[in-house]
């Protein structure tokens, strides 16, 4: 047998080339979340500008009518759960490599994504309510 006969070794596991994750189990998929999110913030950055520079100088009244027109509160939406969920992301990224104790880390990563959820549900109702006219 030649030396390019020799079957190929791998390190990984049985069960680890049949879902085909690394040793993390979901740091490809995290960057790619990671990344897109960062992009659908930066086009959306644009028209969230536009919108708060509309905002200055208007009164609670005229705040409303602009919050609360369709197209502005879909922008709004997008770039609050786009915001919401990079930030989680990148939060967990952080907590699993500095954040060496166990315990600490398991309750830092869910008091994370408990807080995440929060900022986005509360913002998502703010705007669902002025869009709504309630």
């Amino acid at each position: 047998m030649s030396a390019t006969d020799t079957p190929r070794r791998s390190m990984r596991t049985p069960l680890g080339r049949v879902r085909n994750l690394g040793a993390a189990h979901s740091g490809t998929s995290d960057f790619w979340r990671q990344r897109i999110t960062g992009v659908a913030m930066t086009l959306l950055m644009i028209p969230v500008i536009v919108v708060v520079m509309m905002l200055l100088g208007s009164n609670q009244a005229g705040a409303k009518l602009i919050l609360g027109s369709l197209p502005i509160a879909v922008i709004m939406l997008l770039f609050i759960i786009a915001s919401a969920w990079h930030m989680k992301i990148g939060m967990q990224v952080i907590i699993e490599d500095y954040v060496h104790n166990e315990k600490l880390k398991l309750v830092s990563i869910m008091l994370n994504n408990f807080f995440s959820i929060a900022v986005a549900l509360a913002s998502t109702y703010a705007i669902l309510k002025l869009a709504s006219g309630v």
